[in-house]
C-alpha cells in the first residue's frame, strides 16, 4: 500500500496546524518579553551593562574563534589579516567586559551614527521612489530615524548609561505584544 504524496500545500496546512494547536505559547512567550522589557525599564542602567557585558563576551568569543580560524588557514596567504582581526575582536570584547562603560559609551556612539546614516538613506530612497505611491511614509520614517540617531548623538556621551537598557526594554516589550498578538490571532482561528 502507498502512501499518498504530499504536496507543498498539504505540508504547508500541516504546519499552520500544528502553529495554531500553540498558540497558548505564543501567548506566554509575549507576556513573559513583555513582563521582561518593563524589568529592563525599570532598571535601565543594570540592562545597559548586561547588554554591554553580553555583546562584550559575544565579540570576545568570536575573536577567539577567528583566532583559531587564522591558524586552520595558514596557507591561503590571509594568515596575518585573520589573526589581527580576531586579535582585535578579543582585545575588543575584553575591553567591554572589563569596563562595560567605556563599551557602552562605543556602542551608543555607534548606534547614533548608525541611525543617523540609515536615516539620510532612507530620506533619499523616498525621494528617490517620488512618483509611486506612499513615498512620503518612506522620507517621513527616514526623518524621524534620522533625528532619533542626531538626538541619541548630540547627547552623547551621557546617555551612554541608558540608552542600550532603554532600547532592550522597548525591543522586548514591542517583541512580546506582537508574539502575544499573533497567539491570540492563532487562537481566533482555531475556533
Amino acid at each position: 500500500m502507498t502512501m499518498p504524496a504530499q504536496t507543498p500545500a498539504s505540508t504547508v496546512t500541516d504546519q499552520l496546524h500544528a502553529i495554531r494547536a500553540s498558540w497558548g505559547w505564543f501567548a506566554v512567550l509575549g507576556i513573559a518579553f513583555i513582563v521582561l522589557g518593563f524589568v529592563a525599564l525599570a532598571h535601565v542602567l543594570a540592562s545597559t551593562f548586561v547588554t554591554v557585558l553580553w555583546v562584550g563576551a559575544l565579540v570576545l568569543v568570536g575573536g577567539v574563534v577567528q583566532v583559531i580560524h587564522a591558524f586552520r588557514v595558514q596557507g591561503w596567504g590571509r594568515f596575518f589579516y585573520w589573526l589581527l582581526a580576531g586579535v582585535l575582536y578579543v582585545v575588543a570584547g575584553g575591553l567591554m567586559i572589563y569596563n562595560p562603560l567605556l563599551g557602552a559609551g562605543v556602542l551608543t556612539l555607534m548606534i547614533g551614527v548608525a541611525l543617523a546614516v540609515e536615516g539620510i538613506f532612507r530620506i533619499f530612497a523616498g525621494v528617490g521612489s517620488r512618483p509611486a505611491k506612499g513615498w512620503g511614509f518612506i522620507v517621513v520614517s527616514g526623518i524621524v530615524t534620522l533625528l532619533l540617531g542626531a538626538i541619541i548623538i548630540a547627547r552623547w556621551p551621557v546617555n551612554s548609561l541608558y540608552i542600550l537598557g532603554l532600547f532592550l526594554g522597548v525591543d522586548l516589550i514591542v517583541n512580546g505584544v506582537g508574539t502575544l498578538m499573533f497567539g491570540l490571532a492563532l487562537r481566533e482561528k482555531k475556533s
